[in-house]
């Protein structure tokens, strides 16, 4: 690592989550964007203009000052000045690119989800482990204002433990995703979209050891579906929902009520296409008070700043963050693959 106090990134896939992190990597205190890999001449050349998505500012035009420039990941593995290869390819990819950088002596910062199957998480587990490079996830969620403060609030055990909660994920058709009711391309709104709660479920109670699950399927994907969890501790109650409506004038809505022993957490926000409705984050506490904490001002980039200024520390640090982590990232996987299946068999 050429600088102690700072993390060298290559950045591999240059779509609508790739210029995400640019950004944030702009903005980064511990992490710089040094290079970048594209099989696009436009892209290479700096025109990032056509990148476009559901947040966030449109793509521009960059500059590439102080950039190198590649065309493969077989490019950028070989540039001795990266420490870590930023993997924001599509998800059918990110096995084999991310296998590849750690073989070839790289970190990697792996976009969710990790892999499409649980074969896939398996190798990029045993890779890491084999090559002691370090494997992380970029679940974001958790670095989101409400979701990031009731983590905490889990964490410091302020209130007691997690003891329950609701948790709810739903969008319109993605329309704009190519592919995302393919299960080896995309994966659905189960791979795709609830892996965000399923991995969040895991930090704050830890890994379930059943789920029940009914729903609607698309094909052979779920296409929407309510969940129950049961945990080694009978007094833990969760549930979650999560999926897709034929609604394209509510494009997302994401929400948790989070039971804690001696308080009750709650948040949700939908984005419709007249105006955005938020009920905004409540602690309620045993002893009867409504508190309403007063989150920092932050714009669509500042998560994906700090998830990425976690990033740094860890390799630094050489631990990963719990926020980052493999196995987590591979268990919300393994638990909407499980789910999926249900729906299947159910509806045989």
């Amino acid at each position: 690592m050429q600088n102690k106090n700072r993390v060298n990134v290559g950045l591999v896939g240059i779509g609508f989550m790739g210029w995400i992190h640019s950004l944030a990597y702009r903005r980064s205190e511990l992490a710089d964007l040094i290079a970048f890999a594209s099989k696009d001449p436009k892209k290479r050349g700096g025109d990032w203009r056509g990148i476009q998505g559901n947040f966030g500012p449109p793509g521009e035009q960059i500059s590439l000052e102080g950039l190198d420039v590649a065309e493969t990941l077989e490019a950028l593995v070989k540039l001795p000045q990266v420490d870590v290869i930023d993997i924001c390819l599509p998800p059918h990819l990110h096995v084999d690119a991310a296998c590849y950088a750690m073989e070839h002596g790289k970190d990697v910062f792996i976009e969710k989800p990790v892999a499409l199957t649980l074969e896939g998480c398996h190798r990029i587990q045993e890779t890491s482990r084999k090559t002691e490079q370090l494997a992380l996830v970029a679940h974001v969620l958790p670095y989101m204002g409400p979701f990031a403060y009731a983590t905490e609030l889990v964490r410091s055990g302020v209130y007691g433990p997690a003891i329950g909660g609701y948790f709810k994920r739903v969008i319109s058709d993605p329309t704009w995703i190519p592919d995302f009711y393919h299960a080896d391309k995309v994966g659905g709104p189960l791979v795709d979209l609830h892996v965000h709660d399923l991995h969040w479920i895991q930090l704050l109670f830890g890994k379930p050891k059943s789920t029940h699950a009914v729903g609607r399927l698309h094909g052979s994907v779920a296409k929407y579906v309510h969940v129950l969890y049961e945990f080694e501790s009978p007094d833990i109650a969760v549930s979650s929902s999560s999926g897709v409506i034929d609604g394209p004038g509510r494009p997302f809505t994401h929400a948790f009520e989070l039971h804690l022993r001696d308080a009750t957490v709650h948040f949700e926000f939908a984005a419709h296409s007249d105006a955005a409705e938020s009920m905004p984050l409540k602690v309620i506490t045993r002893d009867g008070q409504v508190l309403r904490p007063e989150l920092p001002a932050a714009d669509d980039i500042d998560a994906f700043e700090a998830e990425i200024g976690e990033m740094a520390h860890s390799v630094l640090s050489r631990q990963s963050a719990p926020r980052l982590s493999l196995d987590h990232a591979a268990g919300a996987v393994e638990l909407a693959l499980d789910i999926q299946a249900q729906l299947i068999a159910s509806h045989r």
